[in-house]
């Protein structure tokens, strides 16, 4: 695997922007879907940084860590979020999510095992588990073009609310 980032990658909004677009809409749909289901915003975070670091995305990684920070997410999980089923840092909830994504995330490695489907099911009512289902495959979509265009890190500052 080469480390070359000499080439000159495509800009997508500007060369498909209605499909950036429609991406983005994708997004915004799949972020209220989560809300209308009352799926922490916590959670959400969690969910883009899992799927972000085992889909090894550094643009990704720098937005949503700084994206959690700013929401209130303590360093400590961030950092500890690789290894998250080794400490006690997060909730049964959150537990689920993140086994839930990374099986998404995963899913060429045995598919979605029914057992982190039934784990989830027991904290999260269906509409819930659609919106993390949701929010897995956005993100996953996003760290997808994000390294295929070779986003740089690093510039992304969080909207203050």
């Amino acid at each position: 695997m080469s480390n070359d980032h000499s080439i000159s990658r495509v800009a997508l909004k500007k060369t498909t922007p209605d499909v950036s677009a429609a991406m983005g809409s994708l997004h915004a749909t799949a972020v209220s879907a989560a809300q209308d289901a009352k799926v922490e915003a916590e959670i959400l975070e969690l969910i883009r940084i899992r799927a972000s670091q085992l889909n090894g995305c550094a643009f990704c990684l720098d937005m949503h860590t700084k994206d959690a920070r700013a929401a209130g997410e303590t360093e400590q999980r961030i950092y500890a979020l690789n290894a998250w089923r080794e400490t006690p840092f997060f909730s049964e909830r959150e537990r689920a999510a993140l086994a839930l994504t990374e099986a998404v995330t995963l899913v060429h490695g045995g598919h979605v095992p029914d057992t982190v489907y039934a784990e989830a099911a027991e904290v999260f009512d269906e509409a819930q588990i659609a919106a993390l289902i949701w929010a897995a495959t956005v993100i996953n979509a996003y760290n997808r073009i994000a390294i295929a265009t070779r986003m740089a890190p690093g510039g992304y500052q969080p909207v203050k609310k």
